[in-house]
């Protein structure tokens, strides 16, 4: 549907003037509801007070209207038609209709560019869109990538640490073993020592019935004092043999205990590497995002760094 254009305003022209005769003055831009016909309410009460025909006053209730006034009333009424029949047919001059239809055109063009330019801006800000969608959808996949990583990382982390502590269990029951099996050869090269210096007070009481019986005769006496010297470097080697075996099993059981500890260090060694590398993952992961590609990592390839993906190796 299409509406008539208001008293004043040719078709096809972007502004138009007051209905009011005399007033000449442009209508305000239309932003809802009725085109408007006056520049404001003064102008309409002014139009509207013009073109009523006064009702003639009533002498009595029976009494007929007055002739004279109502011509009267006519009268005015036509010369306010008139003066806006001479309003409207100044305003239908040639030269001032192709200006506005100028001016209407000039309008058009101006709506028309107007129209393309947000369209292309329209289609711009649907690009940007798009790719920020993109962006973002990339950045989503780094992100569960990441907590895949960081997931197997802890398991992985979880994994060394159970066998690092099983590894402690075996070094401690080791130790333990290593231990009781020292204890055990002390215990015994003790008793063999004991045993030695039973056979050597035994040797040295043998030495002195020796003595003792030497009045009875040289030879025996002799004889006696060899044995007694045979039986004092047999016991001499004995002692010196057990003393040798003791030493050798003290340096057993000092060797097992460096190596067992070492290993321990190793371990521990190990373990320090472990949560070192757990630590640089975690940084990473908790690094802020680079404003520069927007994926949430700083080597902007959308991957862990490498020694994400070496967590829980020696």
């Amino acid at each position: 549907m299409t509406s008539n254009p208001p008293d004043g305003q040719v078709p096809g022209t972007a502004s138009a003037v007051c209905k009011r005769p005399g007033c000449g003055n442009t209508l305000p831009a239309r932003d809802r509801g009725r085109a408007r016909q006056f520049c404001g309410a003064e102008c309409a009460r002014r139009y509207h007070n013009d073109a009523r025909i006064s009702a003639p006053a009533a002498t009595a209730a029976d009494t007929p209207a007055d002739p004279l006034a109502a011509l009267e009333g006519v009268i005015r009424q036509a010369a306010v038609l008139i003066r806006a029949a001479r309003q409207q047919a100044a305003g239908l001059d040639p030269a001032r209709v192709r200006a506005q239809v100028a001016e209407a055109e000039a309008a058009r063009r101006r709506a028309e560019a107007a129209a393309v330019t947000a369209g292309a801006r329209a289609g711009e800000a649907a690009a940007e869109a798009r790719a920020l969608a993109e962006a973002l959808e990339t950045a989503r996949e780094d992100v569960r990538a990441a907590q895949a990583a960081a997931a197997a990382a802890r398991q992985e982390a979880g994994t060394a640490a159970a066998a690092l502590e099983q590894a402690r269990r075996d070094a401690a029951g080791h130790i333990a073993a290593a231990r009781a099996e020292a204890a055990g050869q002390v215990s015994a090269a003790q008793s063999e020592a004991g045993q030695a210096a039973r056979e050597r007070d035994e040797a040295t009481g043998a030495a002195r019935r020796a003595e003792t019986e030497a009045s009875r005769a040289r030879q025996a006496e002799t004889d006696a004092r060899a044995e007694t010297d045979r039986v004092r470097a047999d016991a001499a080697r004995e002692r010196d043999a057990l003393g040798n075996q003791h030493q050798a099993q003290m340096e057993a059981v000092a060797a097992l205990t460096a190596a067992e500890r070492a290993r321990a260090e190793r371990a521990e060694q190990l373990l320090e590497a472990e949560r070192a590398d757990r630590r640089h993952l975690t940084s990473a992961l908790t690094a802020p995002a680079s404003p520069a590609n927007g994926n949430g990592n700083g080597n902007g390839n959308g991957r862990l760094p490498k020694a994400a993906g070496k967590a829980g190796q020696p």
